[in-house]
């Protein structure tokens, strides 16, 4: 079983060319998941001349490796905290402005006839074991507040001790969407690239955006990429982490179509069902930790099988992936112009709920670029300034990322190549350099430089998905040492 999500069975991927050309467009857009697609499409029917560059296949980023819900509602910290560090106010234009997104979602989708198993169902959050109880309260209190439909029945499998649902929620096939909205919108005026990863971003009165084989120059950029590619402010106002979702076969059709989110103490397992074509399945989404700081983190994928077969009658788990977020510190995601640029704009700090803040992005990125007032663009404004609200969390992250950048540049895994086993990857020291030792299935050792290309940060090795992992911005690296996500542009250094 390898680590690809339930969607990609379902979906034919598109096929798009790689950049080979020089050419001129209003808005390069970096990156083809569910924000830079839904831009594309914004931009284009408004007029304006686009080029879309993915690194890999469209909507095999985050996209691909979510959930499929959607909702107004808000996980993290919580809605609760939104108003805490804010007020209602804000709490209520956050709960608005993620509503649109959704109904935009389903407009598309009726207006261009897509096939992507988009339904409407409720939202439900809840204890079975009477963990966590005060957060349920606490959400329920603030979901009223917000003006949602709140509603006390829960249907689930297993007793609940308290909880509640929000009615008139989604569900989709994230990927199915992204793709076809994706072949729809191609066009003369509206290129989109596959394979075209981007290497340089420069900004000016025009601004230049390279590839590693071409280039586009353009009056706008966004960065639609997760977490903006290169060094930037907002940087030190994420947190990365990392998630972990496991599918199984059910043996009995016993649970409700819905969105679930069952309190387990500190965090929430986020459980929902597909018809896939292995039959119907259950998924849950959970085991949160930073990038790069966990070692054993198969054991995730293991927990998550062990609450499936507490909970439901399952058969055999068939699909198990991960995916990555960026919590942002105040707990809105950062969305606009990025602080010191003119032209560049970005949309990062999603957390958990990146198809309908990367929806609602793109809805305020282009709304600006086109010169219209978008009612939320100071709400999630990229360049804000919320030193009370961020402070907590602003001064966690950027501890631990001191603390790690330290730790790791005193200490070694191994000393001598014979210490690296099979699958496994290492830190050693090569003639006073920091080297990442990776031994694969055919006893072939794989070294790269252990120092992230981003900013200097030891990586680590991410056993459950044979990676290189940097435990403070998140960049991910291949065992080969090449870019797989996160803010780094460039790859680790190959050693002969």
């Amino acid at each position: 079983m390898g680590n690809l999500s339930v969607w990609h069975e379902e979906v034919e991927l598109a096929s798009f060319p790689a950049l080979t050309k020089e050419f001129h467009v209003d808005v390069a857009i970096v990156g083809g998941g569910i924000t830079g697609i839904t831009a594309a499409y914004l931009l284009s029917r408004a007029g304006k001349k686009v080029a879309v560059l993915e690194a890999r296949k469209i909507g095999e980023g985050s996209t691909g490796y979510s959930t499929g819900n959607l909702y107004a509602t808000i996980g993290g910290e919580g809605m609760h905290k939104i108003a805490q560090k804010f007020d209602d106010q804000k709490l209520r234009e956050v709960i608005e402005s993620r509503g649109a997104a959704v109904d935009l979602i389903e407009q598309i989708i009726t207006e261009h006839n897509i096939d992507c198993d988009f339904k409407r169902a409720p939202w439900s959050l809840f204890t079975v074991e009477g963990k966590s109880q005060k957060f349920v309260e606490q959400e329920r209190d603030a979901a009223i507040r917000a003006g949602l439909p709140v509603v006390s029945n829960v249907p689930y499998t297993a007793e609940v001790k308290d909880g509640f649902s929000v009615l008139n929620q989604a569900q989709f096939n994230p990927l199915k969407y992204v793709v076809s909205l994706a072949n729809k919108i191609q066009s003369d005026t509206c290129r989109i690239f596959e394979n075209s990863r981007v290497v340089k971003v420069e900004e000016g009165e025009i601004c230049n955006v390279e590839t590693e084989h071409s280039r586009v120059t353009a009056d706008h950029v966004i960065m639609a990429t997760h977490t903006p590619k290169g060094i930037y402010m907002v940087h030190t106002t994420l947190g990365p982490y990392r998630e972990y979702a496991v599918a199984a076969t059910l043996k009995t059709d016993e649970i409700p179509s819905g969105i679930y989110w069952d309190m387990q103490e500190t965090e929430h397992y986020s459980v929902r069902t597909f018809d896939s074509e292995k039959g119907k399945i259950v998924m849950v989404l959970g085991e949160m930790h930073k990038v790069g700081q966990k070692e054993e983190n198969l054991e995730c994928f293991h927990k998550l099988e062990e609450f499936l077969r507490k909970r439901f009658n399952i058969g055999e788990v068939v699909y198990r992936w991960s995916a990555q977020q960026y919590k942002p510190a105040d707990t809105i995601p950062y969305i606009g112009i990025s602080t010191g640029d003119r032209r560049t704009f970005i949309a990062t700090g999603f957390a958990a709920d990146g198809l309908t803040y990367g929806t609602l992005a793109a809805m305020i990125i282009s709304d600006e670029i086109n010169g219209r007032t978008n009612p939320w663009s100071k709400t999630y404004s990229a360049s804000r300034l919320t030193p009370i609200a961020s402070a907590p969390n602003f001064a966690k992250e950027n501890i631990n990322v001191a603390y790690e950048l330290v730790k790791d540049w005193l200490a070694n895994d191994v000393e001598k190549f014979s210490e690296v086993r099979t699958y496994e990857g290492k830190i050693m020291d090569i003639d006073g350099s920091k080297h990442a030792v990776h031994r694969d299935g055919e006893g072939k050792l794989h070294i790269v430089s252990a120092v992230c290309p981003h900013m200097g940060c030891i990586v680590h090795w991410n056993t459950a998905e044979q990676s290189w992992d940097c435990p403070c911005h998140g960049s991910r690296f291949s065992k080969e040492g090449e870019v797989l996500e996160g803010p780094a542009i460039n790859p680790l250094k190959k050693v002969e």
